[in-house]
């Protein structure tokens, strides 16, 4: 396999993933990926704008959010986010330790 076959692989799979994030699972809440997985949609746009600030390409954590989100992330977060439960927090704190 040549680097970009390795590149457009390891580009589609991203786009399957934010896409099942976003159009399938846009239930599933960010404190629940955090507690189960180490990471939330937050944590892939900040690694897309990381990504993009490591090409020279200048990219504001809005402009991540929206490529992961697919909307403006207070539009979102008003759609699909819910307060997190003092049991998602408990166990969110649990996981960081």
């Amino acid at each position: 396999m040549t680097d970009r076959e390795t590149v457009e692989i390891e580009a589609a799979a991203f786009r399957r993933l934010r896409d099942h994030l976003m159009l399938q699972r846009p239930d599933v809440q960010n404190i629940e990926l955090m507690i189960l997985a180490g990471f939330c949609r937050n944590c892939l746009a900040d690694w897309y704008r990381e990504a993009a600030e490591n090409r020279g390409m200048a990219m504001t954590r809005d402009e991540a959010r929206e490529a992961v989100y697919g909307m403006p992330y207070a539009e979102f977060r008003a759609r699909h986010q819910a307060e997190a439960t003092p049991e998602q927090l408990a166990a969110f704190e649990a996981r960081k330790r």
